[in-house]
């Protein structure tokens, strides 16, 4: 019996890696913090672009806080390439530029709009205001409707 917890043991603290390669853990295992036991797709999906061997000189090569986030763009690169096979994160990356110039050309259409708009209204003359109404030297009360340059209800 003690036997078998000592196996139960080792497989827990074994990384993905070593769990994938069937072989034990070191304790200065260079997979071991960036590879966890609980996620072994992580590695799978890495380690079928890039291969084990690969990783392990990229993460030997790079600074330790680097590390972590050099993983994580591996899985993430990993899994839009296997979702898209031909372009990969950069299809993502190249739909995402063509969405920021089409909101920037909109944003300037809107911009150039508001331009005009604020051109004609400092060019216009100052009309009272449409809850007034303008009394007629003849008495009769003027609301603004017949206004042909008040296009609002045109």
């Amino acid at each position: 019996m003690n036997r078998f917890h000592k196996l139960d043991k080792m497989t827990s603290t074994r990384c993905a890696v070593c769990k994938y390669f069937r072989r034990r853990c070191p304790p200065d295992c260079i997979f071991a913090p960036y590879f966890p036991n609980n996620d072994p797709q992580k590695f799978t999906c890495v380690h079928r672009f890039y291969g084990a061997s690969n990783i392990g000189k990229m993460l030997e090569e790079m600074s330790v806080h680097l590390r972590a986030d050099a993983v994580d763009s591996l899985y993430y690169e990993a899994k839009c390439r296997i979702q898209d096979p031909v372009y990969g994160c950069v299809g993502i990356i190249s739909s995402l530029h063509q969405q920021i110039q089409i909101a920037q050309s909109q944003l300037a259409k809107a911009q150039a709009e508001l331009s005009f708009l604020d051109a004609n209204l400092a060019a216009a003359e100052p009309t009272p205001s449409h809850s007034e109404p303008l009394v007629q030297p003849n008495g009769a009360v003027d609301h603004g409707l017949d206004d042909p340059l008040n296009t609002w209800f045109y």
